[in-house]
């Protein structure tokens, strides 16, 4: 059964939920003073994943948006169309239930991610690192697992492709985690795989 909701985390929840709303205007401001070689640095995805559980498995699908940062500008741009920037998503998990069957959640999340290019700005292949927030409309819970916030932190490693006319299109394999940080207990925290296919506008 799911815990009350406090009123903390009903703030937090509101905090996050305002902070990705007003993230996207001031990402959009920014990413008009990227240099214009690096075709704006903006990308629409999809995405899904698995949580690598050894029982029923959660889904996830994701839609999002990558905008480039104006923070740390002094940084060299050598990581091809996006170096620093902005992840901002909205996920539907599909969550399996204790006595079978499947629920679903909505989550939306903002992250800061570094992209870099090992074979320098021609190569077609990158890595990325990236941290953020999230916060989910219901406390997740699963047979394996039950979450004691609606909000957690997340932290992402992924290995991408870049292929098409100018490179504007992208594949991407990401290891996503998902915790509190230990904020409040239990904290078991949620793994997931992720497959995602980005296009530049």
């Amino acid at each position: 059964m799911a815990e009350p909701r406090c009123w903390h985390q009903r703030a937090i929840g509101a905090v996050l939920a305002g902070a990705a709303l007003l993230a996207l205007p001031t990402a959009l401001l920014a990413q008009a003073s990227a240099d214009p070689g690096e075709r704006g640095g903006r990308s629409l995805y999809l995405e899904a994943g698995l949580s690598p559980d050894s029982g029923p498995r959660t889904q996830s699908y994701s839609l999002g948006v990558l905008l480039p940062s104006s923070l740390l500008a002094g940084l060299p741009r050598q990581a091809g169309p996006l170096t620093l920037h902005w992840n901002l998503w909205i996920s539907h998990w599909r969550v399996p239930q204790a006595f079978g069957g499947h629920g679903g959640q909505t989550q939306i999340g903002g992250l800061a991610a570094w992209r870099y290019a090992p074979g320098g700005p021609a190569s077609p292949w990158f890595a990325e690192l990236g941290l953020g927030l999230t916060a989910m409309d219901g406390l997740y819970a699963t047979p394996q697992h039950q979450f004691s916030t609606r909000w957690q932190f997340t932290e992402v490693v992924g290995l991408g492709y870049r292929f098409g006319a100018q490179r504007s299109q992208e594949i991407s394999l990401r290891f996503q985690h998902f915790s509190n940080g230990g904020v409040k207990r239990p904290n078991p925290g949620e793994n997931f795989v992720r497959l995602r296919w980005a296009h530049a506008f």
